[in-house]
């Protein structure tokens, strides 16, 4: 008896630390768009054995601050590979309304800068020694919701999108019928920055274009619903919603359960 008691002893003390030592692994990935610098963050659990697949988040306006990184985190943890981009580049990160607006606008009134900036994020991606380049996704949050929906349409080498309280950018005529990623939209009832007849024209195009989509909508919910610090930027339709941001996480999770299946 006590030698079996030694044995598992001696077991325990050998595994506990094994079991510590697996934890989300980041680095920094510096690139350029030709003469703009970019650093994004790659995300991993180094206790999980070869490649798996790989997210790409899309920050919100504010730039690529701790939440869009946190998120990356989170997805590391779930056993995916996540590269958190940016989207702006010489490591721009505001929590001035205004200041973000500028910046989103200079990227979104090029759409194929604004694609093309997305593509390089998801380029380091599948970079990546341990990701199944055959196996990515990409999300987004605010406008990185409708970054990733231009991903979609710019014709991006991934399985699916979702858009998390993204802008809703509608198809053009001249991707109809050439959508190939699936989509998924997480959209707040009550989000004021998008006007009714937005999501209704929304919903007509990708009908039109022929697209795999699926768009889950939360009562009461405002833009920025998956952000606890939401409400902290003094905007009243920012707020954060607890049971709106644990269904669509929960939602995505299936979403890609389905995605990655084969």
């Amino acid at each position: 008896m006590r030698i079996l008691l030694a044995i598992l002893l001696t077991v325990s003390a050998t595994a506990v630390p094994m079991l510590a030592s697996a934890e989300v692994q980041t680095k920094a990935v510096d690139h350029m768009d030709e003469d703009v610098p970019l650093t994004g963050h790659l995300y991993w659990d180094d206790g999980i054995a070869g490649q798996r697949p790989g997210v790409l988040v899309i920050h919100e306006w504010w730039g690529l601050n701790d939440y869009a990184k946190q998120r990356a985190r989170m997805l590391a943890e779930l056993g995916y590979v996540a590269f958190a981009a940016d989207m702006y580049g010489n490591d721009k990160v505001t929590d001035d309304p205004s200041q973000a607006q500028e910046w989103m606008q200079y990227i979104t009134a090029d759409v194929e800068l604004w694609r093309q900036r997305a593509g390089l994020g998801l380029e380091q991606l599948k970079a990546s020694e341990y990701v199944d380049a055959d196996k990515t996704a990409a999300i987004g949050y605010c406008f990185g919701g409708g970054t990733v929906m231009q991903m979609a349409y710019g014709g991006a080498d991934v399985h699916g999108v979702v858009s998390f309280h993204g802008s809703l950018p509608a198809a053009p005529e001249e991707v109809w019928g050439k959508i190939e990623p699936e989509i998924l939209v997480l959209h707040g009832q009550a989000d004021s920055f998008i006007d009714p007849a937005v999501v209704t024209n929304f919903q007509n195009k990708l009908e039109e274009a022929g697209a795999n989509w699926e768009m889950d909508i939360y009562g009461g919910a405002r833009h920025g619903f998956t952000n606890p610090d939401a409400g902290a930027y003094g905007i009243e339709n920012l707020q954060y919603d607890a049971q709106a941001d644990a269904r669509s996480w929960a939602r995505m999770q299936a979403f890609f359960d389905e995605l990655f299946a084969d």
